[in-house]
């Protein structure tokens, strides 16, 4: 089971079910911890119980009747019928800023039949597996993908004027490009209606969007070095950032941090910045050189009954030369005396030979090979 994440709006129910619901789809959530309510991003898995057994080891631990609604005298539920998001994790969800791939596949009604501009890495025919289905608009549709969000892009072409992006081989899959087009969905899939002409090879956008970082409460800043005017500029920047100290001079402590110095604030249980804070990192004791008493630590170990005798095994050279051995003292074979005639009857000319076969020998060692023959295509089919 593929890990999933749902944004929608989080309900409990007077029978005490809890329910998301996005887009007009309806999705029983199962949580073990505190569930908040309104607006969330849900994380976890999707399961359609009709693919389970009732011994299923996954349910061991849930209340099928409580909790998935479940009548087991009257018979498991079919394909589709009962299913639930086991959620791993769920959390307030901010309302989506600018377009993503990540914004517009968690909250495509925002975004559908809106023109939008997004950014993502080319995935080619789906070639990295990350969607489930194509839409089939076009013979150039191609995903484009982002951290932990895919999406279809249809009816453009993957070139521009120095390059064309392979559509069936990952030797592009992982190139960054910026698309253009309008969402569109259908059969529960969504898709971006590409304007022709406007693929263009990128860079990677910012790990963080500012409009995250500005919701940060936590800081930790290493040292920032001032060469250059604009360095310097960023400086001043930084410093303006963190809340005022009436200890430290920020402009002066930043540029002297040294290796595993920084400075830290965080948010109060009252969710007000803390005082600015110089800190420093203790650095891992160890002692580079060669351990005290090894033969007795060693000889302590439980393991030390099993792996503390040496066992000098036999090498495959020596295994080969053991069997060639063998076979040079070994007793010759005995020739059986229908083998010696058969033998002598090969050397006497075509009317000896023929002669043997006609014999009573000669006719049950005709029968032994074919019986061989037999034997042997029987084991080939």
């Amino acid at each position: 089971m593929r890990p999933v994440v749902v944004v929608g709006e989080m309900k409990m129910l007077d029978s005490g079910e809890l329910r998301l619901t996005t887009d007009g789809a309806s999705l029983r959530v199962v949580n073990k911890g505190n569930s908040p309510e309104g607006s969330v991003e849900v994380r976890g898995e999707f399961w359609d119980l009709g693919k389970f057994t009732s011994d299923d080891p996954r349910l061991v631990g849930y209340d099928l009747r409580r909790t998935f609604g479940i009548d087991t005298e009257g018979g498991w539920p079919r394909l589709g019928q009962v299913t639930a998001l086991i959620a791993s994790s769920i959390a307030p969800a901010a309302p989506p800023s600018a377009p993503s791939i990540r914004n517009i596949v968690l909250n495509p009604s925002r975004y559908l039949d809106q023109k939008v501009t997004v950014t993502g890495q080319f995935g080619g025919r789906n070639l990295l597996g990350d969607l489930p289905d194509a839409p089939g608009q076009s013979r150039w549709d191609f995903v484009m993908r982002s951290a932990d969000a895919a999406i279809w892009v249809t009816n453009l072409r993957p070139r521009g004027k120095d390059f064309e992006l392979a559509l069936d081989a990952r030797i592009d899959t992982g190139r960054w490009v910026e698309v253009a087009g309008t969402l569109q969905q259908g059969r529960g899939l969504q898709w971006l209606n590409a304007e022709g002409g406007t693929i263009k090879i990128t860079q990677a956008p910012k790990d963080i969007h500012e409009d995250v970082l500005a919701q940060l409460g936590n800081r930790v800043q290493h040292a920032l070095r001032a060469f250059t005017p604009d360095d310097e500029k960023a400086l001043r920047a930084t410093v303006r950032t963190f809340p005022k100290s009436e200890y430290y001079k920020l402009e002066e402590l930043l540029p002297q941090l040294g290796t595993g110095e920084a400075v830290v604030t965080i948010l109060s249980e009252g969710g007000v910045p803390t005082p600015v804070v110089h800190t420093k990192m203790q650095a891992p004791r160890s002692r580079m050189g060669p351990a005290d008493d090894i033969a007795a630590t060693s000889a302590q170990s439980p393991l030390a009954l099993k792996y503390a005798t040496r066992i000098d095994s036999q090498s495959a050279r020596e295994l080969l030369a053991a069997r060639l051995e063998t076979a040079a003292t070994a007793t010759p074979p005995v020739v059986k005396a229908k083998h010696r005639d058969a033998a002598k009857a090969t050397q006497g000319g075509p009317d000896t030979l023929g002669d043997f076969l006609g014999s009573r020998q000669g006719k049950a060692l005709q029968r032994e090979v074919v019986r061989g023959v037999f034997g042997l295509l029987r084991k080939r089919l």
